[in-house]
């Protein structure tokens, strides 16, 4: 497992001015490939329940907020844990980043003042999927909640001012023995993007979307046609295969 200090070489533009957002271009610090927020929109379905992410042939990008205790001791051991760290609750990752920052208020809300981008194994992201259960299914399949341990709810996103739109994002609740090994077993590495995230609010603010830098996402679909129809996603077959590391 790489070590955050290896994953975090590398300076990230402190000039907040729009001429210093290198669109396309890796964050190094974070270790995430970014683009301009504007120009992704136009590539991103407008309808329809799609899994927006960053992700390569190995691995997948999912987010989740936390007080700051937690989030040092994530970022420090590379794996949750610690004494703030509850692993008996339900805990909720999601692959948007404007669906995160939707839901963080920017990292603004009490105890989700610190934003981490966990990088998962992509076999584990698609082990997760396969559990997934929509409450529409688990009562189709009369199935109890105690039987389940990873719940799905497709929420409609969100743009970065906090509008709603009409296409539905992903979010994934993990308990039990699945949530144990997401937290320790299927991660790749993780990084505290809060100061990214702070500062792409604080450009939102002054100089609006169109100098907003947000991570690098395409419409991610599992490898199996089965999951496909069990989570209930719109795709189409020739979407299946993304890289983002060329």
């Amino acid at each position: 497992m790489a070590s955050n200090s290896d994953l975090s070489k590398g300076e990230y533009p402190s000039d907040l001015d729009d001429k210093s957002q290198s669109v396309g271009k890796a964050c190094k610090r974070w270790h995430l490939e970014t683009q301009s927020y504007l120009e992704q929109r136009t590539l991103w379905p407008k309808h329809g329940q799609h899994i927006l992410a960053q992700f390569d042939e190995t691995s997948v990008v999912v987010y989740q907020a936390f007080k700051k205790s937690i989030a040092a001791f994530a970022v420090e051991n590379q794996r949750f844990g610690g004494p703030d760290y509850n692993p008996d609750r339900m805990s909720w990752i999601k692959t948007n980043f404007m669906w995160m920052m939707y839901r963080c208020g920017w990292a603004q809300k009490t105890n989700q003042e610190r934003v981490l981008a966990i990088r998962i194994s992509r076999e584990g992201f698609e082990d997760i999927l396969s559990k997934a259960y929509t409450a529409w299914r688990q009562k189709n399949e009369g199935l109890q909640t105690t039987d389940i341990e990873v719940r799905l709810q497709w929420d409609p996103d969100h743009d970065p001012h906090g509008g709603k739109l009409e296409r539905r994002a992903i979010q994934l609740g993990l308990k039990g023995k699945i949530l144990h090994a997401f937290a320790k077993d299927f991660i790749v590495n993780i990084n505290d993007i809060t100061d990214f995230v702070k500062e792409q609010y604080t450009i939102l603010q002054n100089q609006g979307a169109k100098a907003l830098l947000s991570p690098k996402e395409r419409i991610f679909v599992p490898s199996r046609d089965k999951t496909c129809s069990d989570i209930g996603l719109d795709y189409m077959p020739q979407q299946t295969v993304v890289s983002f590391t060329s």
